[in-house]
């Protein structure tokens, strides 16, 4: 069984600000699919599914971004999933908008949720999805930049991409994750 994990912050008032981009791409594979987040358990929303005859495990954490990781570590423990069958999706501030890495391991690049992950799970071993919300120049500040709201430009050239990140999930479900980094990491995929 997989676990696939978007970060953000519960609540209307953080809808359509940067840090929520991981909601945003979960929310717009459920929509495509016809699926909604039927289970309440842990602090956070999700749905067990099935996909090429593999059941699997999509959600958002309800804990606020800082406490991500006692959700995912709660949820794959009580489902036995390993660290390296969960995939998270963020945003990325050091990349530009829209671009994206896929990752299997390594610090939390400065990203709160990830970084609870990380402590929470004990390992630095989970797959990630980062997409970029920058660039992120020195003179922002951190806090404003992540918790402020896409522009309608900004979301415009983010959607546009949105299909190639569900695209991404739908492979995840089928494929290797080294396979998934050879398909879809490099220039072939960036503005």
């Amino acid at each position: 069984m997989k676990l696939i994990v978007g970060l953000g912050n519960p609540g209307s008032k953080y809808k359509n600000t940067r840090h929520n981009l991981g909601f945003m791409i979960i929310d717009y594979f459920l929509e495509k699919n016809n699926l909604i987040l039927d289970k309440k358990k842990f602090n956070g929303c999700y749905l067990i599914s099935n996909f090429n005859n593999e059941k699997y495990i999509i959600a958002k954490p309800q804990t606020y971004m800082n406490l991500s990781g006692e959700f995912v570590t709660k949820i794959s423990s009580y489902y036995k999933i390993k660290p390296e069958d969960i995939l998270v999706i963020s945003d990325d501030k050091d990349q530009n908008l829209a671009n994206f890495k896929l990752k299997n391991n390594g610090s939390s690049g400065g990203h709160n949720g990830i970084k609870n992950i990380i402590l929470n799970l004990n390992t630095e071993n989970f797959n990630r999805l980062k997409i970029g919300i920058g660039p992120f120049l020195k003179e922002y500040n951190l806090i404003n930049y992540v918790l402020g709201n896409f522009s309608l430009k900004e979301l415009e050239i983010l959607k546009e991409k949105f299909s190639l990140y569900l695209k991404i999930i739908e492979d995840y479900l089928k494929i290797d994750f080294k396979e998934l980094q050879e398909k879809y990491n490099g220039k072939k995929y960036q503005k």
